[in-house]
């Protein structure tokens, strides 16, 4: 059972990214408050569901959340600032995308800025323990989905389709065979050799 709030702020926002672990594309990070009546039975950690669960309650929580935003932080900006840096910033964006002023903020995971002095927490497996993180997760990952999907049909030889630009051996194969593309995160290491690749 998913909790509903951590403080006793009414606009409490819930962030959460996705995509940090890939070595293609954008991370991306969403930020959600929700109507303190809110009841989804559904809702979970959007890694705890499947790709159907989470389209099904995408327009639920866009059209049910008091307020949400979506950012995107891509592959330039994570190679000159790093992967960490680069998340936060995806949730900064989301939250500052918001149409409400947060007055408290709840982060999935032990790393965080400050965000406009507002206060916050950060919560370990927070997507599994708070309703807004869940949402904020569920739309992080399936607005990044649906890039990956656009920008598949620009390279189909990674099948960004399937794997999304994580590091699946299908991935690492297609990098060794076309090499890299713009959408490909430099400072990762996208292939084990990588000391003897071009690049």
């Amino acid at each position: 059972m998913l909790l509903k709030r951590f403080s006793k702020h009414l606009l409490e926002c819930g962030t959460d990214e996705a995509g940090r672990g890939c070595l293609a594309g954008p991370v991306t990070a969403s930020a959600v408050i929700l109507p303190s009546d809110f009841k989804n039975s559904l809702l979970n950690d959007s890694k705890q569901l499947s790709e159907k669960k989470r389209m099904l309650l995408k327009p639920i929580i866009e059209k049910e959340a008091f307020t949400f935003g979506v950012a995107h932080v891509f592959q330039e900006d994570i190679d000159s600032i790093n992967i960490l840096n680069a998340s936060i910033l995806a949730m900064h964006k989301s939250i500052n995308s918001l149409k409400e002023v947060p007055e408290f903020i709840i982060v999935d995971g032990n790393k965080f800025k400050p965000y406009n002095n507002i206060p916050y927490k950060t919560i370990i497996k927070g997507d599994s323990k708070y309703l807004s993180i869940a949402a904020a997760s569920v739309l992080a990952k399936t607005y990044r989905d649906s890039y990956m999907d656009k920008i598949h049909k620009e390279y189909p030889m990674y099948n960004w389709k399937q794997n999304k630009g994580y590091p699946t051996k299908e991935h690492r194969e297609a990098i060794r065979k076309y090499g890299m593309t713009k959408y490909h995160r430099k400072s990762f290491r996208l292939l084990p050799e990588q000391l003897k690749l071009d690049i």
